[in-house]
């Protein structure tokens, strides 16, 4: 991939970042679901429904598993005989239809934002500067080491190659906004100190590469109080680290098994509203009640949209950070200090970080995760380290026998929040729950 921007269309002038911030100011929260369909009338109907819903929103353009992985003619095949994807084929389909499907839709009211999974994303991004669109997220680590086999200097490489890129697409419009998916990583069981430092270091390497609009993740977990101090340890730590930047703070809805009933799936849901909007979090990806079974319906992400929405003006109440040091934040610091310790260029020190075991992801299979790493939960059903590995945390986290990790455990610790989500709504019977309001 060359460093030349291409020729491209107009766009809005506010960027992705700009809007959100804008909504933010205004005390709103913005709400964002994670939308994807092969069919480029499904997908124009979706980003328009989502632009519709009462709500503030921003729209998704979620991609398809192989455009993820590059399997072109995989795409090819399944469009030639009518097979569903999973996503928007976005370098597959023409740039003319892809402005069909947003034209009308996007602009400086409705930014959208591009979703994909790729550790090797270079065709992707040359598509998005071609097509003029401006946002999307993903990271060197995040996008790598829970997705396959791709070597994570590759994925590094890769990644330094396309944020590079898309930061020159400044000159011709809005700033480019780049999304961290470090908070995520693996969707559950990974402590929150590791999931706030892992998003910290990714917004530090968009930015070393020239990205100048950033947001950062964090995926709820399994106990609300520790939430709380999560997302409150990375908005401090991004204060520190970001200075120069115009960033943000998203919260995703909970990424592991999902309730199967329509009462756990919207109380789940009003809880990681609630999250938001106790800690500032300025945008909030949503999942619906359909998550347990299959893909949503477009008619179910509206939903879930404008219930949350409904959650958050309902619970504007706000966590202020005493100003001592929490244990997660402790915990996180002192995993981004040891990782920025390593080198003065942050691609050889996240490389380094893993090799060395200062970063290790809990029950990750990929080749460059050391994989010394156990997480539990605790009686109160906070996540805690069961083994620390190589991690740099010593002083911080104590371990023993008694925190021993079973089969047998980790498949209740799995679905504990499901059946607690479930158990409990039910129990409770709220009609606002049951029915979708609040």
């Amino acid at each position: 991939m060359t460093a030349r921007v291409p020729d491209r269309p107009s766009r809005p002038e506010q960027g992705f970042g700009a809007f959100v911030r804008a909504r933010a100011d205004a005390g709103a929260l913005v709400v964002q679901p994670r939308m994807g369909f092969g069919d480029p009338a499904w997908m124009r109907a979706g980003l328009a429904a989502t632009r519709a819903a009462r709500a503030h929103t921003v729209g998704t353009l979620t991609l398809d598993s192989y455009t993820r992985l590059g399997d072109l003619a995989a795409i090819e095949r399944a469009l030639h005989d009518g097979m569903p994807l999973n996503g928007y084929p976005i370098v597959t389909h023409s740039d003319s239809m892809t402005r069909a499907v947003l034209e009308g839709v996007l602009d400086a009211d409705f930014p959208v934002q591009v979703r994909h999974g790729s550790a090797l994303p270079q065709h992707i991004f040359r598509r998005l500067i071609a097509l003029g669109l401006t946002a999307t997220e993903g990271g060197p680590v995040s996008y790598c080491l829970p997705y396959g086999r791709v070597p994570l200097a590759d994925s590094i490489d890769a990644w330094r190659e396309c944020t590079e890129l898309f930061a020159q697409a400044r000159d011709l419009g809005a700033e480019p906004h780049l999304e961290t998916f470090g908070g995520c990583m693996m969707g559950q069981l990974c402590p929150p100190s590791q999931l706030v430092a892992l998003s910290a270091l990714e917004a530090l390497f968009f930015r070393a590469h020239g990205c100048r609009s950033i947001s950062v993740s964090y995926a709820q977990q399994t106990h609300p109080g520790q939430d709380t101090e999560a997302v409150l340890a990375l908005r401090r730590l991004c204060a520190d680290l970001l200075p120069d930047v115009e960033w943000h703070l998203v919260v995703y809805t909970y990424m592991g098994a999902y309730p199967v009933t329509e009462a756990g799936a919207y109380r789940l849901l009003r809880e990681a509203a609630e999250l938001a909007v106790r800690t500032g979090s300025e945008r909030l990806i949503v999942k619906t009640v359909a998550e347990s079974r299959r893909i949503p319906t477009v008619a179910e992400n509206v939903a879930a949209l404008e219930y949350a929405a409904r959650a958050a003006e309902a619970n504007r109440t706000t966590a202020h950070d005493p100003g001592t040091d929490s244990q997660t934040y402790a915990e996180a610091l002192a995993l981004v200090e040891a990782v920025l310790n390593l080198a003065p260029d942050l691609s050889r020190a996240l490389l380094l970080a893993f090799r060395r075991g200062y970063l290790d992801i809990p029950y990750c299979v990929h080749p460059d995760n050391r994989g010394l790493t156990r997480s539990r939960l605790d009686e109160e059903g906070r996540l805690r380290w069961a083994y620390t590995g190589a991690l740099p945390l010593g002083h911080l986290v104590r371990t023993g026998r008694s925190h021993k990790v079973t089969a047998a455990g980790l498949l209740a610790d799995l679905s504990f929040l499901r059946q607690k989500m479930d158990r409990e709504a039910l129990a409770d019977r709220s009609p606002a729950e049951l029915t979708g309001s609040v």
